[in-house]
């Protein structure tokens, strides 16, 4: 899996959604925003990490609205 800054991902465990700011060898460092808006940042392993792809992000989106 080739990640780059600004792809979205997330835990292969489940969870919110991650967004990777820089890729190193077999870590990534991933931002996140908590629940009463504040910013995480954490490094993984990339072997822990599944991209997710922007239509399943778009769907998501559509379906709060409704």
């Amino acid at each position: 899996m080739e990640l780059k800054a600004g792809d979205i991902v997330m835990l292969k465990s489940g969870g919110q959604p991650l967004t990777v700011a820089e890729v190193k060898q077999d870590e990534v460092m991933c931002l996140w925003m908590g629940m009463e808006g504040d910013l995480f940042r954490e490094t993984l392993p990339l072997a822990v990490l599944v991209q997710v792809e922007e239509d399943e992000e778009e769907e998501d989106d559509d379906e709060d609205e409704e």
